[in-house]
């Protein structure tokens, strides 16, 4: 009986896993607090090694959004190449801002810096893990997400806003959350064409 259930489990989750999308269009509304708190639980629950539990997580709020949006509008217009006319990085600055604030919710993910270099690797491998198993867990409870590491996780700037010591901890990525607006599809190349085998 046992057996049968940890079959119907696994398929569930094999089931998740190739359900699973990266959302990029989201309709408005933020995701519910107990909502976000379930997939933040979910990506504790992600393997560590030693039981470091390196993950941490920094919400944005209303406010904190619009002046993160507002750097995220000069990021988009500083892309534009050298000469280009005024009217163009205008609308590519706006385009930034459209774009950010259209994110219903922003979570950005750390990763605590401790330990020698290995438990380093190690750490920043689980809070991978973390975020994609709230990527999972989003996707039951159909909350879609985007997993970023543009320039704006990378900034002193950014820490400093968040209250992150970048002595102690590192952004590994945000994760824009929303109820999807879309969804799109995905391909992946056989995976006998990424595996090798040894005698």
């Amino acid at each position: 009986m046992a057996r049968l259930a940890l079959e119907s489990y696994t398929s569930t989750i094999r089931d998740a896993i190739r359900a699973r999308r990266t959302v990029f269009r989201f309709d408005p509304g933020e995701v519910p607090r107990d909502v976000l708190m379930e997939i933040l639980a979910a990506g504790t629950h992600s393997p560590n090694h030693h039981l470091t539990e390196p993950w941490r997580f920094t919400v944005v709020g209303p406010e904190m959004k619009r002046v993160l949006g507002q750097r995220y509008r000069e990021i988009q217009a500083e892309k534009c190449a050298p000469g280009t006319a005024a009217v163009h990085v205008d609308a590519a600055a706006e385009k930034g801002w459209v774009k950010w604030m259209s994110k219903p919710t922003v979570v950005f993910v750390s990763c605590v810096l401790d330990g020698d270099a290995q438990q380093r690797r190690e750490d920043t491998a689980s809070v991978s893990c973390a975020m994609l198993n709230m990527q999972l867990a989003g996707c039951e409870l159909n909350v879609g997400m985007q997993w970023s590491t543009g320039p704006i996780t990378r900034e002193a700037s950014t820490y400093d806003l968040l209250g992150i010591d970048a002595e102690r901890e590192y952004i590994v990525g945000l994760c824009y959350m929303g109820y999807p607006a879309e969804v799109g599809t995905s391909t992946r190349r056989p995976v006998g064409e990424v595996t090798r085998w040894t005698d």
